[in-house]
């Protein structure tokens, strides 16, 4: 839900109020009931770094799993070149 910002008219305090979209906006000051402006305030979040997945978040440290090797032809088992003949 978000928060808005509203100031107060006679006592100038600033509310932080929770509401959902579909609320109507505050017409008065919780404190001493007189009438309100809504604030237009800062996003409280922050976008940093280019926005890729694979530059900024990305574990770069995993290593790829390779197939295990076949003993008979000494290649990785299961490839088209060198298919694995188990006995």
């Amino acid at each position: 839900m978000p928060m808005y910002e509203y100031e107060c008219l006679t006592c100038k305090k600033v509310h932080e109020i929770m509401q959902k979209f579909s609320d109507h906006p505050l017409q008065e000051c919780p404190d001493c009931k007189s009438p309100v402006n809504k604030l237009i305030s800062l996003s409280s979040f922050s976008l940093k770094g280019s926005g890729w997945y694979a530059t900024d978040y990305r574990r770069s440290n995993k290593k790829k799993e390779e197939p295990p090797i076949c003993p008979t032809t000494n290649k990785p088992c299961g490839s088209a070149k060198a298919p694995c003949t188990k006995s």
